[in-house]
């Protein structure tokens, strides 16, 4: 303060003010009012909508590009919210939450036939019902949303009843009236066709008013129908046809691991004279 007083009084020997203009200038700009903060940092939000016919995944991806191209310094971070954040999560976790399901079942069936197998032979049912999904709503032009995939969950459950239908009757076949392998299998396919068309059915046409429906919130429920539709028919085309192959194959593998010499399918051993 003291030299500031000497120059005051080189400069005005009277002992007058000094102007603001001497020090500093004044200049008029355009500034948020307010200054939005994520944790203590300032943030700014960008909003999009989509435009008729894209999908949240499309809008994701250009997104990113953009930002990319861009080339932010590494100061800036950008992140999504809201619904893209909800999509985002979905995606990084919706394998972990097949898997678990996968798993889930894999052991239950385990401890319901006592074998290791045969969850394995029931289980090979779910690529069809997964294709068969996957094809309806590339068909259809659906995203594969959160919605979709639990028409996917759901479709593990559904579908499994074609095989655990069968196989169960099969193994009590072959463990109750002593019959080889390919004519408890063949036995099963004959006798279960129409519970599994019947239940299939069932499921197939209460999932067409989901996939038909109008009005609001329609948008939400039509992939859970289409994905239920596309899998079911497709898993009901195939897997009559593929349980029994895969069925035959694992059971002779487990006579070949454990050790007993697999006789002939279909043909009893003749006894030595």
């Amino acid at each position: 303060m003291g030299g500031g007083a000497i120059a005051s009084a080189a400069v005005f020997p009277t002992g007058g003010q000094i102007p603001l203009s001497a020090f500093t200038h004044v200049e008029s700009l355009a500034v948020p009012i307010t200054v939005n903060h994520q944790g203590q940092f300032p943030v700014v939000t960008l909003s999009f909508n989509l435009t008729p016919g894209a999908s949240l995944g499309d809008a994701v991806t250009a997104v990113n590009k953009v930002k990319d191209e861009i080339g932010l310094p590494a100061s800036i971070q950008a992140a999504f919210q809201g619904t893209a954040q909800a999509f985002q999560t979905s995606l990084s976790n919706e394998w972990l939450l097949i898997l678990a399901a996968l798993c889930t079942e894999y052991i239950v069936l385990g401890v319901l036939y006592e074998s290791y197998i045969h969850p394995i032979t029931i289980l090979s049912t779910l690529p069809s019902a997964g294709v068969g999904a996957l094809l309806a709503l590339k068909v259809t032009g659906a995203d594969f949303s959160v919605i979709s995939l639990i028409g996917i969950v759901l479709l593990i459950g559904i579908v499994n009843k074609n095989g655990v239908m069968m196989i169960d009757f099969a193994l009590d076949l072959e463990r109750k009236e002593g019959m080889p392998p390919i004519d408890a299998i063949y036995q099963s396919c004959l006798l279960r066709f129409r519970p599994i068309l019947m239940t299939t059915m069932a499921a197939l046409l209460g999932a067409v008013p989901l996939a038909l429906g109008t009005g609001t919130g329609s948008e939400l429920r039509q992939p859970l129908g289409i994905t239920m539709i596309g899998g079911l028919i497709i898993s009901q085309m195939l897997t009559l046809f593929t349980t029994p192959v895969i069925y035959l194959f694992f059971d002779r593998l487990a006579r070949r691991f454990s050790g007993h010499k697999a006789t002939n399918p279909g043909m009893e051993p003749v006894p030595a004279e």
